[in-house]
């Protein structure tokens, strides 16, 4: 696969390393994010750019500590660009991680260099006191040469405690999360002949996944990626989002559920009382465990967003939940409920769900997408240059819904009306039902109207300010 964007991640990395080899001293870098989201890929393409000597070293899973310095040594000697006299250094294997730190120093004081510890989490494992021993290497040695030490690990929960206060890095090492292709790279690495509306679609079939990306390119549509990921449970459309969880979530079932009653919704938005109704006696006191996860999944975890209408405080009422990562949700509404009959061989069952349920559920998915691409978009459109918030209002008894509503210190300075389909424009009767929503939303008077349609905006519709699929997904760096 060839390698596309994370231009803000890379320039992030050359700046630390030209900070290392100006100063001569040392930075820490702590990597994490979902596996499959592209962390090594990323890391791999930085050392390969900077031309500057490295050391790359991937931990194997359940392996022995003599094994995991082992293969240290052996990445070390075979690195291009290598470290300084790597062949000396790591002629033999070290016999523990703090004489590979010792090691290092002697490597580091000829010039800068860079050392990833991919799956720092594993290395942990057969190494309970590795922490410590960097820990220590660093605060005596490391930090005073010109040397960049990335730590990287698809253990989430691991990975953030990494620097938590009571840890041994605790304030030495910085943090950096990866997160999936943007739609802009989703498109780029869908190839130049996709259209925004195809990339936007494979965006919320993949959630920007690099790998899962590269699978739906080959497969040349979404309905073909599906039909193909569908017909074996082994396939990564199905596990990816499996691991995943098994690695945020390894031993908490009561998440599972949670997450599985957001993410099931057929169409539409889940309220605390939807999901009260869909756990049932799952949780026990159900009113309670919800409000104590949420709270995990929201704010611990950022997994499911809460989303209030524009005007109204986080801690209001009338909220709404969803779970952040585009494919999770697509996972959670067309695959779990599947995975019996994948599992079986009846993949066209599950395939016939998803086109069943698809056009309406994309609709409706697409709704945050779009809110974040116009608050992008914001500063370079006049109607909007003063707004700092974008989301969607609806009352109390959901007779009057907005899907955009974008507005700046209490003031409402644009609604929005969200119609995702290719091929009928926007029409002057929906952007005339959205100018009568006006009167309903407090400080919205003077709003202008946008029309947001894949198709385009009929002549004389009315509205102030239109976007269809390729103006948004301009908002975003390719």
């Amino acid at each position: 696969m060839r390698f596309v964007g994370r231009s803000a991640p890379l320039a992030r990395f050359d700046a630390l390393l030209a900070r290392v080899a100006h100063d001569g001293t040392g930075v820490m870098l702590a990597v994490r994010g979902r596996r499959q989201v592209g962390k090594s890929r990323l890391l791999t393409e930085f050392v390969t750019r900077s031309g500057t000597g490295h050391v790359y070293f991937t931990a194997v899973k359940s392996a022995g500590a003599a094994q995991q310095l082992d293969t240290f040594a052996r990445e070390a000697r075979g690195a291009i660009p290598a470290i300084p006299d790597a062949d000396s250094l790591f002629a033999v294997a070290a016999g523990s991680w703090t004489e590979v730190f010792t090691r290092l120093r002697l490597a580091a004081a000829a010039g800068p260099l860079v050392v990833v510890l991919d799956e720092f989490p594993w290395a942990c494992e057969s190494t309970p006191t590795l922490e410590g021993e960097l820990q220590n290497a660093w605060d005596r040695h490391l930090q005073h040469l010109p040397i960049l030490v990335v730590l990287v690990g698809s253990d989430v929960t691991t990975m953030e405690r990494l620097t938590h206060h009571d840890r041994p890095l605790y304030g030495r090492a910085r943090e950096e999360v990866v997160q999936p292709f943007n739609p802009a790279e989703t498109s780029a690495a869908l190839g130049g002949d996709t259209s925004a509306w195809q990339a936007f679609d494979a965006h919320l079939v993949t959630g920007g996944y690099p790998k899962l990306v590269d699978e739906l390119a080959r497969a040349g549509s979404v309905r073909a990626y599906v039909e193909r990921g569908c017909s074996d449970e082994n396939e990564d459309l199905v596990v990816v989002a499996q691991r995943s969880l098994d690695a945020e979530f390894p031993a908490e079932a009561q998440a599972r559920q949670v997450l599985s009653a957001i993410g099931g919704h057929e169409v539409g938005h889940a309220t605390f009382s939807s999901v009260v109704g869909l756990l049932g006696d799952g949780l026990g006191a159900s009113s309670v465990a919800l409000t104590r996860a949420l709270k995990v999944l929201a704010d611990q975890k950022g997994v499911i967003a809460i989303d209030t209408p524009v005007g109204q405080g986080a801690s209001g009422r009338l909220r709404r939940y969803r779970i952040t990562d585009p494919y999770l949700r697509w996972w959670f509404r067309f695959i779990a409920p599947q995975l019996a009959n994948i599992a079986r061989g009846r993949g066209d069952v599950a395939v016939r769900a998803f086109e069943a349920g698809w056009p309406a559920w994309r609709g409706v998915a697409i709704e945050p997408i779009v809110r974040e691409a116009v608050l992008r978009l914001a500063p370079s459109t006049p109607a909007l240059a003063t707004v700092d918030r974008v989301g969607a209002w609806w009352n109390r008894d959901q007779s009057v819904e907005v899907d955009l509503v974008a507005a700046n210190s209490g003031q409402v300075a644009a609604i929005g009306t969200i119609k995702w389909r290719a091929r009928t424009r926007l029409t002057a009767a929906e952007v005339g039902d959205l100018a009568a929503a006006r009167s309903t939303i407090p400080a919205a008077g003077a709003a202008r109207l946008v029309g947001v349609c894949p198709a385009g905006v009929a002549t004389g519709a009315g509205a102030d300010v239109t976007f269809d699929a390729a103006d948004l997904l301009a908002a975003w760096p390719g």
